[in-house]
Order: structure tokens, then sequence, then C-alpha cells
């Protein structure tokens, strides 16, 4: 049997992520660097916060998992989405709508809901084919209808086509959309209708959100500017990383959080362009409070060091009250 924790250990355990500090003040400085919010990925067991869902998915079926909440978790718990429910049978029904199937490409339509998002794929130039040149991009809805889909001419000399990748062939190219036109018509998707230069964090009218996986390349490789609090980047996005705050593949984050495979042979930018938008429309949709302070990723610092004092006489439930998140959450997005 443990030994029993001391009451004054009790009292310097943070609330959000229960580390235990020997002095109250180390416990302060705890929560002025680690930015613990509401929005942080929870155990449905014992209540953990965790900085990333692949820490949480450590902590509930990783190599060393928390015992009693891994043993909740094997019973009750959804493998994708890592909730807690109130029994198998709930589990079982809720997997049937939490799992997805790969997509079917779908006709083109309209521009449905506030994001639209986006994905290429990439050819050879330069002299040993190593560098991106944009064959192919697709923009989708909310829907997972097209939005526009086409071949772009590249601006230099392909020396790679890179097909068992990309499918695509040199005819393919060869009477395709030129760079500067495929630019006008996203940036006329995107803005739609709002001029750029009026855009503002939660003030952009009719323009659209972004959504895709590595977009700060594809806009490169595009020749495009957006603005950044206008993107959301399923490849930067905080709770989607890795622990060691590493991106993740799309393949694996569609994988381990959407429930089926992509990019298993030849890539279709089509279905790269779903994954990206399912997780943003997942993640999207985490039922938080709706504290616009702590989720708005402006985060100040609530623990100055004239505050010291007062701050070590607070409770850890009163300093978690406190903290704000570092990041822009999305499910403000709604």
């Amino acid at each position: 049997m443990g030994r029993r924790e001391s009451s004054e250990t009790l009292r310097n355990k943070c609330a959000a992520c229960y580390r235990q500090y020997n002095r109250m003040e180390h416990l302060v400085e705890h929560m002025k660097v680690n930015y613990h919010s509401v929005h942080e990925p929870r155990c449905g067991v014992c209540g953990k916060h965790c900085r990333s869902f692949e820490s949480l998915r450590e902590h509930l079926i990783g190599p060393l998992p928390k015992v009693e909440c891994a043993r909740v978790f094997s019973v009750r718990g959804c493998s994708i989405c890592l909730n807690i429910f109130d029994s198998n049978a709930a589990v079982r029904y809720h997997r049937a709508a939490c799992q997805y199937t790969r997509a079917a490409p779908m006709p083109r339509g309209g521009i449905t809901g506030r994001a639209v998002a986006l994905a290429c794929k990439m050819v050879g130039g330069g002299s040993d084919g190593s560098v991106d040149l944009c064959a192919r991009v697709c923009l989708i809805g909310e829907d997972e209808n097209i939005i526009f889909q086409t071949y772009v001419k590249p601006t230099a000399p392909v020396t790679n086509y890179r097909y068992e990748v990309t499918g695509v062939r040199p005819e393919y190219l060869r009477d395709a959309m030129p760079l500067k036109v495929a630019q006008r018509r996203i940036q006329e998707i995107l803005c739609n209708g709002e001029p750029l230069w009026k855009l503002r964090p939660r003030s952009y009218g009719r323009a659209k959100i972004l959504v895709g996986h590595g977009l700060e390349h594809d806009l490169e490789r595009l020749g495009l500017e957006y603005p950044a609090f206008m993107i959301r980047d399923t490849a930067k996005y905080p709770p989607l990383l890795k622990t060691s705050k590493l991106s993740n593949s799309l393949k694996y984050l569609t994988q381990a959080y959407l429930g089926y495979d992509i990019q298993t042979g030849i890539q279709d930018p089509y279905e790269d362009c779903v994954a990206a938008m399912r997780l943003y429309i997942r993640m999207r949709s985490q039922a938080h409070p709706r504290d616009y302070n702590s989720g708005s990723g402006e985060a100040q610092n609530n623990y100055p060091a004239w505050r010291q004092r007062e701050l070590e006489r607070m409770s850890p439930e009163e300093l978690l009250a406190l903290s704000a998140s570092d990041y822009y959450c999305w499910c403000l997005d709604y």
C-alpha cells in the first residue's frame, strides 16, 4: 500500500495535471508557464488535464497508462474520441457515429458553412526533382462537396511527376489551368466578396475560414497569402500535436481520430480535404464551457510577481480559475 499523501502535499497539487510540489511557490511557478484551461483534453475518469490528445491517449491506453483509468476506459471508452460513456452498450451505439468511412468524391456544389478545406498535390522540379511544384488543388465546403478542383500548370519544368503518389502524368498538365488563374479563383472563394485588407480577428464578414494540413507549405507553393487568424491547420493545432510538440501526419490523425485510413495508394487531394475538414469539425465541436478569455489564445499572465504572496495563499482550484489557454481553441468558431 502506498504512502499516504500529506495534507501539505495535496495543497501543492496542481488541480489540472495533478503534479505535486513540495512548496506552494513552486506550484505557482508551474501555473505561470503551463496555461492550463477548460479547453485542454481531459480524462473522463480522473479528470486530469492533458496538453494534447496524444498525452490523453498515453494516459488511457499507452505503454504505461494510469491503471484505474485504463481499466474503466477498456470497458466504457471510445478509442477514437477518447470519451468515457455510461456503459459498454452506449459505447457501441456511439462508435457507429464516431467512426467515419472513407470519403467518395462529391459533385460540385455551392459553398456551405463558414469554412473551406484546401489540399494540394506536388510534383518535383529542379535538377533532382526535390523542389515542390503544385500540380493539383482541391477546395471543399463543410458539406464535403467540391467547390473547386483542377490540375495546375507548374511554373517551372517538372523533373519528377511522383506518379506513385500523385497519379499525375505529363498529359494532365499540358493544358492545365495556369497558376495565376488558379490563384485568382482560390482567392475569390476564400475572400467571398470581402476585401482581404479589411479582415480582422472575429470580424471577417463573409470571408471563409481556411482548413487544411500543412497549409503554410501549400499556400507558399500556390503563391497565396491569407491572414493567420483565418487559418485552421491540423498540423499545428496544439491538441493534435505529438507529446513532443511535433506534428502528426494527416494519415495518422485520420486513422487515430476519425477511424479510417487514407493515402493508401495514389493520393487524392479531395480525400485530404475531407480528412482535414472532419478533424476541424470534430475539434470545433468539443463541448467546452464558452469561456472566451480562456480559449482565445490571448492569455494574460494572471500571476504577476506583485501578487506572489496572495497567490501562495490560494487553493489549487483558485489558481486554475485564473489560468487561460495560450492557443485559440477552435470551439470558439461556433
